[in-house]
C-alpha cells in the first residue's frame, strides 16, 4: 500500500529541471559497476571526441518515453567517436523497480549497446550535481562539459518524429568545433530518488 501511495505521490509531482550550465566543468572520475558484469572507470568510457554520461532510471515515464531514441542517439554519438554511459542512482531500497536486477532487465530489453553503470550510494550523482531523470552530461576530448541541456522536446511521451536531436546536434558540434551551443534547453523529468538522510 506504502508503495502504491508513493507511486500515486510521484506522479503528482511537479517535474525537476536541470541547471544552467557551467562550461568548461571537469569531469569527476569514478568506477561503477555495470549491468554486463564489468566495472567501468571514467577512462574507460572515454571516447577520443569525449563523452557522454546520462543518468537515469527504469521507472520514470521521462525515461520511458525516450529510451528508444537514447539508444539510437548513444549508438550514432559512439560511431562519431564520443564515449556514452548509462547510470542510475536511485534509491533502489525506497524505489525497487530500480534495483541493480532490474537495470539489467531494462537494459536487456531496450537493447542497450553502452554501460549502464548503478550508483549504489549515490555518490556519482552527487558528485557530478544530477538532479533528474534523464540528466545529461557532455563532454568534450578533454572532459570539459560543455552540454548540460536535454535529448529533445519529448517530455512524459517522445517528440514527434522529425523533431530536432539537440543532444546529438550538440555534440556533433563539440566533435566539429570543440564547443557545444551558448543556448541549451535544460532536461526535465523526475527527481532523482535520493536516500533519506
Amino acid at each position: 500500500m506504502a508503495y502504491a501511495a508513493r507511486n500515486l505521490m510521484e506522479l503528482l509531482m511537479v517535474s525537476t529541471n536541470t541547471p544552467a550550465i557551467n562550461f568548461e566543468a571537469s569531469a569527476p572520475d569514478f568506477t561503477l559497476p555495470g549491468t554486463d558484469g564489468n566495472a567501468y572507470s571514467l577512462a574507460d568510457l572515454r571516447g577520443d571526441r569525449g563523452l557522454v554520461l546520462v543518468f537515469i532510471c527504469n521507472h520514470c515515464p521521462y525515461v520511458v518515453a525516450i529510451t528508444d531514441k537514447l539508444v539510437r542517439d548513444a549508438r550514432s554519438l559512439r560511431e562519431m567517436g564520443f564515449g556514452f554511459a548509462a547510470i542510475c542512482s536511485n534509491d533502489a531500497v525506497s524505489y525497487p523497480d530500480d534495483s541493480f536486477e532490474n537495470m539489467k532487465v531494462f537494459a536487456a530489453k531496450h537493447g542497450f549497446e553502452f554501460p549502464y553503470l548503478h550508483d549504489e550510494d549515490q555518490s556519482v550523482a552527487r558528485a557530478y550535481g544530477a538532479v533528474c531523470t534523464p540528466d545529461f552530461f557532455g563532454y568534450d576530448a578533454n572532459l570539459g562539459l560543455q552540454y548540460r541541456g536535454r535529448l529533445d522536446a519529448s517530455g512524459r511521451k517522445p517528440s514527434p518524429e522529425g523533431e530536432p536531436r539537440e543532444l546529438f546536434e550538440a555534440m556533433r558540434l563539440v566533435a566539429r568545433t570543440g564547443k557545444a551551443p551558448d543556448v541549451q534547453m535544460p532536461s526535465i523529468g523526475c527527481s532523482i530518488k535520493w536516500r533519506d538522510a
